[in-house]
Parts: structure tokens; sequence; C-alpha cells
């Protein structure tokens, strides 16, 4: 079992040294690694899995782990998995091919953390619950987190250090929430993540989220998981808004979109402006959404 383990990291990641034991202090910045190591979920079909990695790496480039068949629950399962890792951000791939054990298939994202226990630990001191205890998964280990408002997250650790490339845009995790969660949920985050609060805009034209004649609140935050954007609005949103979990950020959204009409995938929103940005809703195939968008990083 550990030949296996490592030889799928070394095939995920590529081999590394054996990370070190951390000291259960959280450094100034958390326990965060880096952008780079935080990844979108994305599940699709299994009969989709090559089509969307294949439309997503053409709309953004960068390159693929190899794929491979594993176990990644604490239960039996099995699922397709594979590592996209583009200048735009990284995806983590699943198309299952047993039932997905619940609440598998709900979370966000997943943040590579410095010390697993010790950052469960700081979630639950900051307001998280535990959906899924700590368990071991062929390259390391993992936990499930709730934070208030029901926002998803699998926090995890590699048995080997991971060494990627910094990223050339920073992706955004976009959250929405209504009124009644969004507070608790920043105060959680911020606690947990060491970030601070880049703009807090309480009045936002509502077009941007398929309100027009509305406002909304726009809370946008950095902290060493990278950004985050909370949108606060009365949650009567159309579709496909509240669908787009990331958005990412690239110099020329029209030469993108381009790129991800011929690969497959399907504009939802075409480009509008929202404030000093240009921003797009796609489909890729398999289903999943995303926001992309350009101009000014705030």
């Amino acid at each position: 079992m550990k030949r296996f383990a490592m030889l799928f990291a070394a095939a995920l990641i590529g081999a590394a040294p054996s990370m070190p034991s951390i000291a259960r202090e959280a450094p100034a910045a958390g326990y965060a690694v880096g952008a780079q190591y935080d990844t979108t979920h994305v599940y699709v079909a299994p009969e989709d899995f090559d089509r969307f990695v294949a439309s997503f790496v053409a709309t953004f480039g960068g390159t693929t782990s190899k794929q491979g068949v594993f176990q990644v629950t604490p239960t039996p399962s099995q699922t397709l998995s594979q590592l996209i890792l583009t200048p735009a951000g990284t995806v983590s791939v699943f198309g299952f091919k047993t039932p997905i054990p619940s609440p598998f298939g709900q979370e966000r994202t997943g943040y590579l953390v410095r010390d697993l226990d010790a950052a469960v630990a700081a979630a639950m001191k900051h307001g998280a619950t535990r959906l899924v205890t700590s368990f071991p998964d062929p390259i390391g280990r993992d936990a499930l987190v709730q934070w208030p408002g029901g926002v998803n997250m699998q926090l995890y650790w590699h048995t080997a250090t991971p060494h990627y490339a910094a990223l050339a845009t920073v992706p955004e995790n976009r959250v929405y929430l209504t009124p009644d969660a969004a507070d608790a949920f920043v105060k959680s985050w911020l606690g947990f993540s060491r970030g601070r609060i880049v703009s807090d805009e309480k009045a936002t034209p509502g077009a941007a989220i398929g309100q027009p004649g509305k406002t909304y609140r726009r809370i946008r935050i950095t902290s060493g998981y990278g950004r985050m954007v909370v949108i606060v609005s009365d949650g009567q949103l159309p579709w496909p808004y509240a669908r787009d979990t990331t958005g990412y950020a690239v110099t020329d959204l029209g030469a993108t979109l381009a790129r991800a009409n011929a690969a497959g995938a399907e504009v939802l929103v075409p480009a509008q402006a929202d404030g000093d940005r240009q921003t797009a809703i796609v489909r890729f195939p398999g289903g999943y959404i995303a926001e992309i968008h350009s101009g000014a990083a705030r």
C-alpha cells in the first residue's frame, strides 16, 4: 500500500522529498501553502471526463497529471481522477465509476494545508463544522468542512511535498450567500485564513448577477489561499448564477471565449461590463460552469 501511494504521488505531482513535520503553531499566513495548490473540484460523468479535460486545457493552457482510477473517499468507491494545472488555476477532476458517497461532490474546493489536524482544529475554532473527519487517501490525508452559510470545502495534506509553478493569474472562489449568513461566513473565513478584505461594496449593480434594477453587496477577500469574492444577494438569482463556484482571470477575455467555444464549451452569459472588468459565464463539456473575467485585479 505504501508503494502504491508513492507511485500515485509521483504520477500526480512528480517525485518529491518527504514533507517534514511542521510545528502546530500556524505561521503568519495561517496553514495555506499557496494559491497554485488550491484546486476547484469538478465532478463529471466518466463518459464526459476526457472531453472536459481537453476543453479546459484548450481554453486556459497548461498540463495534466496522468489519469488513473483511485479510491479518494474513506468508504469504498472508484473514480477516474486527474489534475489540470493551468496558468489561471488548478482543477481536480473526478469521474466516479461508482455511486458518490455523501457528502463528496458538494465541496467546491480543496485547499492544501501545512498541517491537516491543526488546520481542521483552526477551522472549527473559527466556526466551521467537520462534515467528514480526517482520513487517508493514496497521497496524503483529507477532511471536509462546512462554513457558515453551507459553504463546503476540502482541506488536504500531501505525504510528498508538491512543487507547482506559480499561477499567472489567481482565480476567485465565488461564494453566493444571503445577508443571513454572509457576515458570519466572512468572519469565520478571515479568522481561519488570516486574510483581509480588499473591498466591500454595499450596492453593486445587480446586472452582473442577472438582477438588473437591483443591487447586491460584493466583498473581495485575499489570503494565502488565494482570492475570494462573496456575493451577497436576496438569493433570487436566475440560472446559471451561483452555479459558478470559481472565477478565472485572463488577459484577453474575447480570445479565451473563442478558444472555449472552439473546444466545445458553451457561453451561457456573453461578455458584459462589470465595473472595471469584463465578465462571462461558460459551461464546459460535462456541465462544469465557470465565470471568466478580464480587467483590473482588486
